[in-house]
């Protein structure tokens, strides 16, 4: 943590890309302001309860490491900070009780899709809630999706060119469980075949990244176990759960499991980038011209550095011209559990990106990500437009032939 404090110079090159920045506009609301504070707390020069509130501002969307000239890792502060100094943090009764609904439901499908019908079934009743769940009745789906049971092995169509295993995700299964399906037939079409473990657990980047270590470990030990077999790639279809599970070593840096960790992580990939290493087998044409905008969700462009492989794959659909909004580098504000926690900040970058990719006149939307796949829809909807957003998969599965967009 040390070398990566002292590797930042103050030059001033991730301001204009970090979010909290440019709403609030204060120096201590940016990279080079927050890396000063975690320094003087672990330093003892600067009390915790002074620093904490602009530390709990940061999304950790990784804006300001591909901003950043001198490659400070950003990520290995911010993450680690949190863990150590969570612990000691004052919170009130209401806050600590909402983080533990959260890290209570949202990593375990089943109790998810009950917290959601509940919240549905008692929206007209929100105002009686604590104020800090208020924000959450906003972010409620219109409807619940139905379960959908995944498969253990989905087959590859034709000769198999690659075996790989998929992270289901958590939050996914239950709010748009029709992105794993449609990655499952995208896979297949490439000569893929895919096993869903059935032991495997959320990939704990929630919990890592609110400062939750020992959860976050519990699961991350889970998934060492359950995707321990002989795959080509363990393929994730969420950026936030890609890049959690590639920051397996840095939580179990020094520990027993920090070998098997490492193994892990480097066979993790998003599912664009493999398609597109594997050699992707383009869909036929679209049946009409679609404009499409492509939104970079942080996880993947920032903390994966995966910006071209999903273009490319969406570019090879003949009729499918692609848009680029304004200000891709910045953040939509979902940032894992960001939008229910710090909604204010959140509405407020969700507006300016619905905003900035409406104004590419495009007719449909994706992502390779489903909070911001979520969060975009919601500013896109309060916007009173009705363009719709699909993930990277869906566009790919429709344009195979089996939807229409």
């Amino acid at each position: 943590m040390a070398r990566a404090v002292e590797a930042c110079v103050h030059c001033g090159f991730c301001l204009p890309t970090c979010p909290t920045y440019l709403t609030m506009g204060q120096e201590m609301d940016s990279p080079r302001g927050r890396i000063i504070l975690m320094k003087e707390v672990l330093e003892g020069n600067l009390p915790l309860d002074r620093a904490g509130t602009y530390i709990d501002h940061c999304l950790g969307c990784m804006a300001c490491v591909t901003a950043c000239p001198s490659g400070v890792p950003y990520g290995d502060l911010i993450s680690p900070f949190r863990a150590f100094t969570e612990r000691k943090r004052k919170r009130g009764f209401m806050r600590r009780l909402f983080r533990r609904v959260l890290m209570e439901s949202i990593p375990h499908p089943g109790r998810f899709r009950l917290l959601l019908r509940l919240g549905v079934l008692s929206k007209g009743m929100a105002w009686l809630t604590p104020k800090v769940f208020r924000p959450a009745f906003n972010l409620l789906p219109r409807r619940i999706p139905r379960a959908e049971t995944l498969p253990e092995v989905f087959p590859a169509e034709g000769a198999r060119r690659a075996r790989v295993a998929l992270l289901a995700g958590c939050a996914q299964q239950v709010l748009a469980p029709e992105i794993n399906l449609a990655t499952l037939r995208v896979l297949s079409r490439n000569g893929v075949e895919t096993v869903i473990p059935r032991d495997q657990a959320c990939c704990g980047a929630l919990a890592m990244h609110v400062g939750e270590s020992a959860e976050a470990r519990s699961t991350a030990r889970k998934n060492i176990a359950a995707f321990s077999g002989e795959f080509d790639a363990i393929i994730t279809n969420a950026a936030g759960c890609g890049s959690g599970m590639k920051e397996y070593p840095l939580l179990f840096e020094g520990q027993a499991d920090d070998k098997e960790a490492r193994r892990l992580s480097e066979r993790v990939v998003d599912v664009s980038v493999f398609l597109d290493r594997l050699g992707f087998k383009p869909p036929p044409a679209l049946g009409k011209p679609v404009r499409l905008a492509y939104h970079d969700a942080c996880h993947l462009a920032h903390a994966q550095g995966v910006r071209s492989e999903p273009r490319r794959l969406l570019a090879s659909v003949e009729g499918l011209s692609l848009v680029e909004p304004a200000e891709w580098e910045v953040c939509c504000g979902s940032a894992g559990t960001y939008n229910l926690e710090e909604p204010e900040t959140a509405d407020q970058l969700g507006k300016r990106k619905a905003s900035n990719i409406l104004a590419t006149g495009a007719q449909a939307i994706a992502t390779g990500n489903i909070g911001c796949l979520m969060q975009i829809r919601a500013h896109i909807t309060a916007d009173g437009r009705s363009v719709p957003v699909y993930h990277t998969m869906e566009v790919l599965d429709a344009a195979y032939g089996s939807k229409t967009l």
